[in-house]
């Protein structure tokens, strides 16, 4: 099955390079196709006059903007495979609602039961997402605020060893419960997804900056009085799509600036034209670097990054080439890259994340997605199945074209 990816992959790539290609090309002259048009004779450059100034050379066309719709879409009902939803539920949750990260000794976090409740939000599964709200509240809700403990041990009692929170896992279950809450008309979701939402404005964003309001990973182990390198962020972490419907539920908070922030920290990581934001990023005295202690390198978490822009429907030509031309690259698998040399030094080696890639491609210029998309694969962990997951519910809801034959 792999193999068939891959060659479809590269049948994708291919695809990609002849569209860049004729975009790179001039189009010819249209004509009526029963008449030819008269041969026009050979024009003779005019000689320049003596004195005149020599003609500056024309300046390059600017590239078209992209054509997003950065519209603040409803998620509900969504996901139109049901299929996968059943193979996905059967593969990773338990029937109490726990989310099984199998590629990580069977753990459980708040990010797996946010990205779960939004696909059972997307795939109108009422049932499954109460399930997997009442695990989360019962389990990981157990800190003295409305924040999340991040980390779930099974085999260890308890099972929540360090309460710190991750405010992407708390950002996504406040987006599962306010979509849930418009979808299904219950005010208990709205009440919850609200009281997170405010928490996370409130403890883990940094409003007032130099450089614009700030999301740090979590309440401890990132800010400059934490670290020498400090503020830390995590790029991944600025889940796009989430900020633009959140004013549901906490319209007070300033959506808006963080999402631009998230976009100034990626044109920051820019360094060249071609250059990928790494995972983990020091913003000391507001300026960009690799943060210490982490590898300088775009790898699992900043996959997420074009993900989360295409979703949203924002961003520039210059914010998605980079990630364009990794798609190219590597032929739409994607791979981990070094920020500081651009080398390729290693492959996700599940096909899942590809599907990122194959997003890119069709938010940066219209191209199909591969049949892949729509097939399950039964033999990945659970994030490479995840991501796959939610980049096909962002070209459903977003980019349908992309899906047609």
């Amino acid at each position: 099955m792999r193999l068939a990816l891959s060659i479809l992959m590269l049948g994708a790539a291919l695809s990609l390079a002849a569209m860049q290609a004729r975009a790179q090309t001039p189009p010819r002259a249209q004509q009526d196709p029963q008449t030819k048009a008269a041969p026009q004779p050979a024009q003779t450059p005019a000689a320049p006059q003596q004195g005149a100034a020599p003609q500056a050379p024309a300046e390059p066309k600017p590239e078209p903007k992209l054509a997003l719709d950065s519209r603040a879409l409803p998620l509900g009902g969504t996901l139109r495979a049901p299929a996968l939803w059943q193979a996905y539920k059967s593969h990773f949750i338990t029937n109490e609602g726990r989310v099984v990260d199998t590629g990580n000794n069977d753990i459980s976090h708040s990010e797996g039961q946010g990205y779960a409740m939004l696909l059972a939000v997307a795939a109108n599964d009422r049932t499954m997402f109460e399930r997997l709200w009442g695990w989360t509240r019962a389990n990981l809700m157990v800190r003295d605020d409305e924040l999340i403990a991040w980390r779930w041990e099974p085999r260890k009692r308890p099972g929540v060893a360090d309460l710190n929170n991750a405010s992407d896992g708390d950002i996504l279950v406040a987006w599962a419960l306010a979509e849930a809450a418009e979808l299904w008309g219950d005010l208990s979701y709205r009440t919850a997804a609200r009281r997170i939402a405010v928490e996370v404005a409130r403890k883990v964003v940094l409003f007032k900056t130099k450089i614009g309001a700030i999301l740090l990973p979590a309440v401890s182990g990132f800010h400059a009085d934490d670290r020498a390198d400090g503020p830390i962020v995590n790029l991944s972490y600025y889940v796009f799509p989430a900020f633009a419907r959140l004013p549901l539920v906490a319209p007070e908070v300033d959506w808006v600036g963080l999402t631009q922030t998230g976009l100034d920290l990626l044109d920051m990581t820019r360094t060249t034209p071609q250059a990928l934001p790494p995972d983990w990023m020091s913003l000391k005295d507001w300026k960009y670097a690799p943060a210490q202690g982490f590898p300088p390198q775009f790898s699992y978490n900043a996959v997420r990054v074009p993900l989360y822009l295409a979703w949203a429907g924002i961003g520039e030509r210059e914010q998605y080439a980079p990630f364009m031309a990794l798609v190219v690259r590597t032929r739409g698998a994607l791979s981990i890259v070094d920020v500081a040399t651009g080398k390729d030094i290693g492959s996700f080696g599940e096909t899942g994340i590809g599907a990122i890639g194959a997003l890119t491609a069709c938010a940066f210029e219209g191209s199909k997605a591969p049949p892949q998309l729509l097939a399950s694969h039964s033999d990945e962990n659970y994030y490479p199945a995840t991501l796959h997951m939610l980049a096909l519910v962002a070209m459903q809801m977003r980019y349908p074209s992309c899906l047609r034959k």
